[in-house]
């Protein structure tokens, strides 16, 4: 029997902040949230973080982030703008934050019009600084849907013309920044803002993301295996190895960007209803936001207990009942690593019945496989011996399973 070592409570967490600052019209009605990344001790944009910042802001959509009906303003660099990562979220619902070019350079200015026609055309919106009304960004004034002002930087003076601009040169809708009482507001939207965003209004909240992170190997295997023309089990198999991988993969599956509110069983379900185009570019983004993370040892006895209890259940469920088995497994430990109630872990995802009941309740045609399962990894030798007899499993039968299930994950850690 081999014994669970204790690890912190969310040891294989990644570390998230995600700061969202509301955006209000003039009715003082949130329309929107604008995300700032707060895990960065430099505050210095590169497209690892922008990678980053859209896997995390896409498995937070529909849950603490925002409703469905608010707008997400997510801040770019230049060279992120080309990413797949923009492949995973809602074109409805996500607007683009592009930076001014470096001294207004017009040659950049000219190269990244088709970039930003191309995210148009796919149905995102635009938001740009203020100095796109500039003549040298006239061929960007089409594309821009906000442009944001920082009431903070510009003359009084010179803000009512500057609205006016705005308005005239790209009819898109003006956004008045760092807006810090009643007054102020007063006086911005009787110049002609629309929209209003800073601390007048609330004070912006800071969001911890429940979100695991991948060790570097499993990233790595599943990206190079993604581009050798995989079947689905192959697929299946390399994400099952990393509670991380199979934790985040139905997180995505059940974003408000994907839309799926189909209930999983499997990793092999979310696998094909993800589709391998698109897991393929999700691999390829855990690659570009430069992961750290390494197995952890509750995070590797899950996946022992997830394949242990797959493999058992061959033996004791037919084929179309036995299908939940590895997710309980898998999932059993989640509220370790999340450093949470079970309740909790859960609510992130879109399980089935089968699951939810098996880990919360205790009830189901999993249990007392869960319960043998769990009795292996200690030195209770009576509720070892408990389960395997309501089980009618051998201990030969029980040592096997374990010993394959530890080889089989020790794989991945290769």
């Amino acid at each position: 029997m081999t014994e669970v070592l204790e690890t912190d409570q969310g040891a294989q967490l990644w570390p998230f902040f995600i700061e969202k600052q509301p955006i209000v019209d003039a009715e003082k009605t949130i329309v929107g949230y604008e995300l700032f990344n707060r895990s960065q001790t430099d505050q210095v944009h590169s497209l690892a973080s922008d990678v980053s910042m859209v896997l995390h802001s896409l498995v937070q959509s529909g849950k603490t982030i925002a409703d469905r009906r608010s707008d997400l303003f997510i801040n770019t660099t230049h060279e992120g703008l080309s990413g797949s990562h923009w492949d995973f979220l809602s074109t409805k619902r996500t607007v683009i934050e592009v930076p001014p070019v470096q001294n207004h350079d017009a040659e950049t200015i000219q190269a990244l019009q088709p970039v930003l026609f191309a995210l148009r055309k796919r149905g995102f919106r635009l938001a740009f600084h203020y100095t796109v009304v500039a003549p040298q960004y006239k061929a960007w004034h089409a594309l821009a849907d906000f442009v944001k002002v920082d009431c903070s930087a510009v003359a009084a003076s010179k803000l009512k013309p500057l609205v006016n601009a705005i308005h005239t040169r790209t009819g898109a809708l003006s956004v008045a920044e760092k807006v810090e009482s009643t007054a102020q507001f007063e006086a911005l939207r009787e110049i002609g803002f629309l929209f209003f965003q800073g601390y007048w209004f609330s004070k912006p909240e800071l969001v911890q993301t429940k979100v695991l992170n991948p060790s570097q190997v499993s990233a790595l295997q599943l990206c190079d295996l993604l581009h050798d023309d995989p079947t689905i089990e192959d697929v299946e198999t390399a994400i099952k190895k990393d509670i991380a991988l199979g934790f985040n993969l139905l997180r995505i599956i059940n974003s408000s960007a994907f839309g799926s509110e189909q209930k999983v069983a499997s990793i092999g379900q979310a696998v094909a209803l993800l589709g391998l185009e698109k897991l393929q570019k999700w691999a390829a983004m855990l690659i570009s936001a430069k992961l750290g993370g390494r197995p952890t040892a509750v995070g590797t006895a899950a996946v022992v207990r997830a394949r242990m209890m797959e493999l058992l259940a061959k033996d004791l469920l037919a084929p179309d009942e036995r299908e939940p088995a590895f997710l309980i497994g898998l999932f059993s430990l989640l509220d370790r690593l999340l450093g949470c109630s079970m309740q909790e872990a859960l609510a992130l995802v879109s399980v089935n019945d089968v699951v939810t009941d098996a880990l919360l309740t205790g009830e189901g045609p999993f249990t007392n496989l869960l319960n043998m399962t769990i009795a292996c990894e200690g030195d209770d030798g009576d509720a070892f011996a408990l389960a395997a007899s309501q089980l009618q499993l051998s201990y030969r039968q029980i040592n096997i399973a374990q010993m394959e299930a530890l080889i089989w994950a020790d794989q991945t850690q290769a």
